[in-house]
């Protein structure tokens, strides 16, 4: 009889991980954009820090703008008067009815926003994140 033990983090059959890229790395690299220090997010209400997958940032809060240099400092420039905090706004708010209109109790929810016409499908998660605490992340559809 073989003798199981769980030294490793995913037990004895696959030892301990090679490698693992944190949300902290993800979000120093570009991978993942953190929304938790914007003031949408806190005046949204949400009580875990969020991030967004840097398509989904794409898609939603940049789409169809351009970053410019303005008095020293860069901006997103968006066409017709749009801005990044109506954008963020929208995205955050898309995501709390989600939440609000989601049956029962659930770690996904998916919903979508309207950008310049285009209709973006999104989706996000709580999980655990670097250190256990819960953490949202948004996605586009079929991203993970």
């Amino acid at each position: 009889m073989t003798e199981m033990t769980t030294d490793g983090p995913c037990g004895s059959h696959f030892g301990p991980a090679v490698y693992s890229y944190s949300r902290e790395q993800a979000i120093e690299d570009g991978v993942l954009v953190d929304l938790s220090q914007s003031a949408e997010w806190k005046e949204a209400g949400f009580k875990f820090p969020g991030a967004m997958t840097r398509a989904a940032w794409e898609q939603t809060i940049e789409a169809g703008g351009k970053w410019e240099e303005q008095e020293g400092e860069t901006v997103l420039v968006l066409p017709r008067g749009q801005d990044m905090n109506g954008r963020l706004w929208d995205v955050m708010t898309m995501l709390k009815h989600g939440i609000h209109s989601a049956p029962g109790s659930t770690d996904r929810v998916h919903f979508q926003v309207k950008v310049s016409g285009k209709l973006v499908r999104l989706w996000s998660l709580i999980g655990p994140g670097d250190t256990a605490e819960p953490v949202i992340t948004i996605m586009l559809e079929g991203e993970d």
